[in-house]
């Protein structure tokens, strides 16, 4: 079922958004909707989105593990957001992404969808996380589609609200002293969100040269830093004095639980990610620097502005709020 809003003439293609209740999704919506763009959202409970007034708006209703309801959501599209995981879900993760992107991706095909933008994620090493294995799996069943697709595919994303911001303001403001494992040595990329959404948006405007046949980019700031990296910055803008002591044993199964202890927003999803963080997630192709007119944030800049957004009280969602909703396999 599409709920329909009143549309203006001679109006911009419509594209269509997954995760659009999500972490990334609604703030890209937000970027959409204000570039005059018209949008469609996929989601299951249309509700969700009730208080987006916007007439350029459009909210569908479908699930993509039941693909009988995606026909119609993407009648008359030819691009469209994949912004979606099952990691919080409480059934096997791997099966729903791996279902939910085979359902999109035939449904994609058989529409006529002339591009795919998708978001996954940096990982190196050859033992890459269940996780990160399950985004590198969604991209190339996109990929294989027979529609051209984008992928991005990022490290630490910062702002406020986001996982990874929530996880690191949570452990600095709440412990003077931490015993740390030995993931905080990983090394990441950070990237700011606001970052992240300008590679979203600006791959509308690629030029068919790229996006005819696809590409993978690979997107972060221009810091390569560890957690620990990151958890200093963050106490240093905050005035705030921490000592970090590494405890090599602690298993991935002992972070999960610590971190639960002190951050409510790894409930769900602790073990899963937590098992992330031994791959590194640095830029090895920096190919999106040549192909987008963006040059990302710094580390600080980005642990900044998430502060600002903070005490300002911008609108943001909650941590627990977007975990919630990453369960979702279309919101």
């Amino acid at each position: 079922m599409i709920e329909s809003r009143p549309s203006h003439p001679s109006t911009p293609e419509t594209v269509l958004l997954t995760g659009a209740t999500g972490y990334i999704g609604s703030r890209l919506l937000k970027r959409l909707d204000a570039g005059s763009h018209r949008v469609r959202c996929l989601v299951r409970h249309p509700d969700a989105l009730s208080s987006v007034e916007s007439t350029d708006v459009e909210v569908a209703e479908g699930d993509l593990l039941r693909p009988e309801t995606l026909p119609a959501a993407m009648r008359g599209i030819s691009t469209a957001y994949y912004l979606v995981h099952s990691m919080a879900s409480g059934g096997d993760f791997e099966l729903e992404d791996r279902k939910a992107a085979t359902d999109f991706a035939e449904a994609a095909l058989a529409a006529g969808l002339q591009r795919i933008v998708y978001l996954g994620g940096l990982g190196n090493g050859r033992q890459l996380s269940g996780h990160l294995q399950s985004r590198r799996e969604v991209g190339e069943i996109l990929r294989n589609s027979g529609v051209p697709t984008i992928e991005f595919r990022a490290s630490v994303v910062i702002g406020s609200g986001s996982l990874s911001f929530e996880m690191i303001r949570a452990l600095v403001e709440k412990l003077p002293v931490m015993l740390t494992p030995k993931w905080v040595h990983t090394q990441c990329q950070p990237i700011a969100v606001d970052d992240v959404l300008d590679y979203l948006v600006n791959a509308l405007d690629l030029p068919s040269s790229v996006s005819d046949h696809g590409q993978v980019f690979e997107i972060g700031g221009p810091d390569r830093a560890s957690y620990r990296d990151l958890m200093l910055e963050y106490a240093r803008q905050r005035g705030l004095k921490r000592m970090l002591i590494s405890v090599p044993l602690l298993s991935p199964r002992l972070s999960s639980l610590w971190l639960n202890l002190f951050t409510p927003v790894y409930a769900q999803i602790g073990r899963k990610l937590v098992e992330s963080l031994r791959n590194e997630t640095v830029v090895v192709d920096e190919s999106a620097l040549e192909s987008f007119p963006i040059r990302p944030r710094s580390m600080a800049d980005a642990l900044r502005r998430a502060l600002v957004n903070e005490e300002t009280g911008n609108p943001k969602a909650t941590a627990r709020s977007d975990t919630d909703k990453a369960s979702q396999t279309t919101s």
